[in-house]
């Protein structure tokens, strides 16, 4: 089951995917945002991306695939 997208806010123009997972609560740490992406869990429009230094901008959604399903956030 996919649950709604949050929104989440953030200061500057632009952020790195590893920060705004953690920003938006999909990954606990840095390094678990580190493995989120490397292991292929993290899609960005839609796209699996596996570089943490992603640079998002707003209006990009960011989803976490997760055993109890897709966990979506989305840069505002």
């Amino acid at each position: 089951m996919t649950n709604p997208p949050i929104e989440v806010p953030i200061r500057d123009d632009i952020i790195r995917l590893g920060q705004f997972l953690k920003l938006a609560g999909l990954a606990e740490s840095g390094t678990q945002a580190r493995d989120l992406v490397a292991d292929g869990e993290v899609r960005v429009n839609g796209e699996v991306e596996t570089r943490r230094g992603r640079q998002l901008v707003r209006g990009d959604r960011v989803t976490l695939a997760t055993p109890q399903g897709d966990e979506s956030a989305v840069v505002a």
